[in-house]
């Protein structure tokens, strides 16, 4: 594999989860925070390629599997559900 790949694949994880952080600690609504795990979910797809493609960097592959399940159901909480869970109505709510 070409260290060029795996260097990309490396970094673009890393800045890519920074962005995203710093959007959903920014609070910035929904929509924003959806997005942002959006970019969460590149990032943890690419951060499996490089752990599972570069030498001994198993372990951020793996944690990276548990993180892209948990970053899928924020898209999923943040940009597909029409109503935020827990408000009044909702399902799942604290009515």
């Amino acid at each position: 594999m070409s260290d060029r790949l795996l260097d990309a694949l490396q970094y673009y994880g890393a800045g890519a989860a920074t962005l995203a952080a710093l959007l959903v600690s920014l609070n910035l609504g929904r929509r924003w925070t959806g997005w942002a795990f959006v970019i969460f979910v590149t990032s943890s797809l690419a951060l499996i390629a490089w752990g599972f493609l570069q030498s001994d960097s198993e372990g951020i592959g793996w944690q990276n599997i548990a993180l892209l399940g948990i970053n899928c159901v924020g898209v999923y909480r943040y940009l597909i559900l029409k109503e935020k869970p827990g408000e009044p109505g909702s399902k799942g709510g604290t009515d």
